[in-house]
């Protein structure tokens, strides 16, 4: 599945710039920026704050896949959590029953 690169130019801590990314990648920071309750903007000048080498591109790529990452430790985490509560709380079977 090939995707094609959508370009936005958007102000970023006062300057104007450029970038190109994938259409789901924007979705994506629609969808994080959402949840943090601020504007794509400012989730851009985070991002865009942050020491990085190369692109911005390419940190904005690395910080979706990061969230992403961390999403599903923390899911796994409270999966195991929820597995330990469970064998926990449930009676251990008496021999001969």
């Amino acid at each position: 599945m090939k995707s094609s690169l959508v370009n936005r130019s958007v102000r970023i801590a006062g300057r104007n710039t450029s970038i190109a990314l994938e259409r789901e990648f924007w979705d994506a920071l629609r969808e994080i920026a959402g949840r943090r309750d601020v504007t794509v903007p400012a989730l851009l000048a985070v991002i865009d704050s942050q020491q990085r080498r190369g692109p911005l591109s390419s940190a904005i790529r690395l910080f979706v896949l990061g969230f992403y990452r961390d999403q599903i430790l923390e899911q796994e985490r409270r999966n195991r959590t929820r597995q330990s509560l469970a064998k926990a709380t449930t009676p251990a079977a008496t021999p001969g029953h």
